[in-house]
């Protein structure tokens, strides 16, 4: 169904969960969602990974190694790479990641592909991981009070999405662009309760 369309027949819907479940559904398309709702039904086959990331970049490559070794070392196994026409370095830095199987890359042309790129990755790996983060590259899933991602994750198992707030950092004094890893260039952040931390990221159960 047309976005428009179901923004316009979403928004007739009082209450705000079921407007936003109606809103997925539509957008999603109703044939397509009763189909899925079959086969979810059906096919129980446990998922070759337990954590996977999916993200969309465009002339990233520098901060690929440091952003994917960190999130390697909390527990993501795998990462969906929807490389939206990089003209960079992109490739390079990636292919030893591809080669491993620890990265699946894609290239995605056009405008403004972010949301097209995200179900993309919902249709085609639904079934291949339990849970599934939706980041960007200058965003870093740190746990807090548990060992890794994954072990942050247990306490969700009946959740159907968990929302991870931003926490926003400033450029911590500097003025020229460096070549440092960007966790060490960035250590300074916005109090939690500033208005723009009340964004947030989702980790999904696809």
């Amino acid at each position: 169904m047309n976005k428009v369309a179901a923004e316009i027949i979403a928004g007739l819907i009082p209450r705000k969960m079921a407007r936003n479940r109606w809103r997925g559904i539509l957008r999603y398309g109703v044939i397509k969602a009763l189909k899925l709702k079959f086969r979810l039904k059906r096919d129980h086959r446990k998922p070759d990974c337990r954590l996977a990331v999916c993200a969309i970049a465009k002339d990233e490559g520098p901060y690929f190694k440091e952003w994917l070794d960190w999130h390697i070392s909390q527990g993501v196994e795998k990462f969906y790479i929807y490389d939206n026409e990089s003209t960079d370095c992109t490739r390079e830095v990636l292919r030893p990641y591809i080669e491993s199987g620890v990265v699946e890359y894609c290239y995605y042309p056009g405008y403004r592909r972010q949301i097209a790129a995200y179900d993309d990755c919902m249709d085609r790996h639904r079934f291949d991981t339990r849970w599934l983060a939706f980041i960007d590259l200058d965003e870093f899933i740190v746990p807090i009070a548990d060992s890794s991602i994954p072990e942050f994750l247990k306490r969700f198992e009946d959740s159907p999405a968990v929302e991870i707030n931003w926490l926003i950092y400033g450029s911590g004094g500097a003025e020229k662009k460096s070549t440092d890893p960007v966790m060490q260039r960035f250590r300074h952040h916005s109090l939690p309760g500033h208005r723009l931390n009340r964004h947030v990221k989702s980790i999904v159960d696809p």
